[in-house]
């Protein structure tokens, strides 16, 4: 008689979402854990937002016990605060989010270089702006953007590297203005009103002319660099389960 299959093991990608759009990011939410999913065999990996109220409710239900992957920027206030005190009222574990992932900035530097290379420009020849989001009631948002900002100066030798804010100083457009060659890197996980309106916006009003990458969500790496994480992760969880 043959052995039933083993159950997949499961995991939930969590990120914030849009309070007046929830389905759109949904959406694309959805399509991302899709693209992880396919890479990991034995897994089952779904999606929801804070934004779409009872999804992410919803989705530990019909999978019991899955590992919940906070697709955020920082251990700020909502990973440490809102996700980790649903997490616990559920009963389930929450994994790392992506901001801290050791492999994000080697993705970064590919994606920068492909910009470079598509522009014939040298990094040498080029400053960085690192556009983040930052907070007025916590400092780990704008410390999660400066320490990455600091390590891809370091490791491609752009000629400056100025890291700004939405939300708090120093402010995008302050940062932004006269660097001539330059290119942004938003430090934005998902397509959200603050990259459709606000960064931009605020490009514009430095008088920054030069490219902008998307958010990671879009980027080349960013699904084999969760399914690794995950998979990671939860293999420490169960080795040093009791």
């Amino acid at each position: 008689m043959a052995r039933s299959p083993e159950p997949a093991r499961t995991a939930v990608i969590v990120a914030h979402g849009s309070p007046s759009d929830p389905e759109s990011q949904e959406s694309a939410l959805s399509a991302l854990a899709s693209r992880v999913d396919a890479r990991m065999d034995g897994w089952h990996v779904s999606s929801a937002t804070l934004a779409a109220k009872g999804r992410l409710e919803a989705e530990v239900e019909a999978l019991g016990k899955p590992l919940i992957y906070p697709f955020f920027m920082a251990r700020g206030w909502f990973t440490g605060q809102v996700l980790a005190k649903k997490a616990r009222e559920m009963g389930v574990r929450m994994l790392d989010p992506f901001g801290v992932e050791a492999g994000l900035v080697q993705c970064a530097q590919r994606e920068l270089g492909k910009v470079l290379a598509e522009r014939g420009w040298k990094a040498e020849e080029t400053a960085l702006v690192v556009a983040g989001h930052g907070s007025a009631v916590s400092r780990t948002s704008a410390d999660s953007a400066y320490e990455f900002a600091r390590a891809l100066h370091a490791g491609m030798g752009f000629t400056i590297t100025r890291t700004g804010f939405v939300e708090q100083p120093p402010f995008i457009k302050d940062v932004a203005q006269g660097l001539g060659q330059a290119v942004c890197l938003p430090y934005f996980a998902q397509q959200s009103g603050h990259m459709d309106d606000d960064v931009p916006a605020a490009l514009a009003a430095a008088g920054f002319d030069g490219p902008m990458l998307p958010p990671f969500i879009s980027w080349t790496d960013t699904p084999a660099l969760i399914a690794e994480s995950i998979a990671r992760q939860g293999e420490m969880f169960e080795t040093s389960a009791p």
